[in-house]
């Protein structure tokens, strides 16, 4: 049996402090914020069958016991006690928390204590852009603020985050007018001159609305390069991919031209993608030295067939370049659901190649240790007690 002791989160995010309903929960099963559609339920899905296979038996009920009755255990220990007993389970011994998510979610510090676990944060570039904006009372002071910011934030977060290459309304979804920010992102990678960054601040500032995340393609490129000239690595969530095609735009991920323009600059890019297109994200990694794979959409989601996903990442990805994450966010069953199908697909595709003769069981073992937390604290420069110093 092919099994990674310990594991590093590399990306997830808070769960929800509030007591959820039905109706509430469920949403939080699909892919994207919303209910799902009319006569249908988001528990038939592979990760609503994950969630009922894995987490009763935490609380002590049944494998696959009716969504009805796992709620009303749910409500009979309270939100922190099951908060405590699934996040503990998992054996993540690190979350590296995204905190631009929007909801009433908890912060790193608090993931911790309920995991009893460590925790250290990824701050997202847009919300940041915004509260820099609030206090903004031009584009000089918004461009210097944002500046400083990132500064600031690099100090004490491992890495940042944006979701510039998705098609976006700042929460993960079209924006409504149908405009994709990463394809105009794809068609000019490189950084916006002064000029091009004063204007697009200006545009966006004086139409802004609180609560109104920047998209103009160019504003968006001066935020990733800024982040990108502070070194840390840099997570770019790609959404949907799909959207991209309906753009016009030949690549499923337009993220290769902005992977050539970082190219030897010494900062790394992590790429989240979802099927059907993280062999595309797979075949990155092992044409950039600098680019890195997030395994947590193409697996958490796929629940029972996330063992073919993954054979098909290490088909392509040199494996020095994979990264284990849940990618939950809300439900602390979605770290419980993105831990256990990891393992279980690590130890189904690795276990599988050793009983054939293709690995030797301490090759597998190595890289089942590598892809669950090693490459993840080399790349972070984590150790057993945080970061180290950079």
């Amino acid at each position: 049996m092919i099994e990674a002791a310990s594991l590093v989160d590399q990306c997830c995010h808070g769960v929800l402090r509030t007591e959820l309903g039905l109706g509430t929960f469920e949403a939080q099963l699909g892919r994207v914020p919303g209910p799902a559609a009319p006569g249908t339920t988001f528990f038939d899905t592979q990760t609503g069958f994950a969630v009922r296979r894995w987490c009763p038996p935490l609380l002590g009920l049944d494998p696959h016991c009716s969504p009805a009755r796992y709620l009303a255990r749910r409500r009979e220990l309270g939100t922190l006690e099951v908060a405590g007993r699934l996040l503990r389970s998992t054996g993540i011994s690190t979350y590296l928390v995204d905190t631009g998510a929007p909801g009433d979610l908890t912060r790193p510090d608090e993931l911790a204590v309920a995991g009893q676990a460590a925790a250290h944060e990824i701050v997202r570039l847009e919300p940041l852009a915004e509260r820099v904006a609030d206090v903004s009372g031009s584009v000089a002071g918004f461009l210097a603020g944002f500046a400083e910011a990132v500064h600031t934030a690099a100090r004490s977060a491992v890495a940042f985050s944006s979701v510039a290459f998705t098609p976006v309304d700042g929460n993960g979804l079209g924006n409504g007018d149908g405009a994709v920010a990463g394809y105009g992102l794809a068609a000019a990678p490189d950084p916006p001159g002064p000029g091009e960054a004063r204007g697009a601040a200006g545009r966006w500032l004086a139409g802004r609305r609180t609560g109104s995340p920047p998209t103009d393609p160019v504003l968006l490129r001066h935020l990733l390069w800024t982040a990108v000239a502070s070194g840390l690595p840099l997570h770019l969530h790609t959404g949907a991919p799909g959207a991209y095609r309906t753009a016009g735009h030949a690549d499923p991920l337009p993220l290769t031209g902005f992977a050539t323009a970082t190219a030897g600059l010494g900062t790394a890019l992590v790429l989240s993608a979802s099927p059907p297109y993280h062999r595309h994200t797979a075949h990155l990694t092992s044409v950039f030295p600098h680019v890195y794979a997030d395994l947590g959409s193409a697996l958490t989601h796929t629940g029972a067939g996330a063992s073919a996903v993954l054979a098909q990442m290490l088909e392509l990805a040199p494996f020095g370049k994979l990264l284990f994450s849940s990618g939950a966010r809300g439900l602390p069953e979605l770290h419980v659901v993105g831990a256990r199908v990891f393992r279980e697909a690590l130890a189904r595709v690795l276990g599988g190649w050793v009983a054939d003769g293709a690995w030797s069981p301490g090759d597998a073992r190595r890289v089942a240790g590598m892809i669950a937390a090693g490459n993840a604290r080399r790349l972070y420069g984590l150790s057993d007690g945080g970061p180290s110093d950079r």
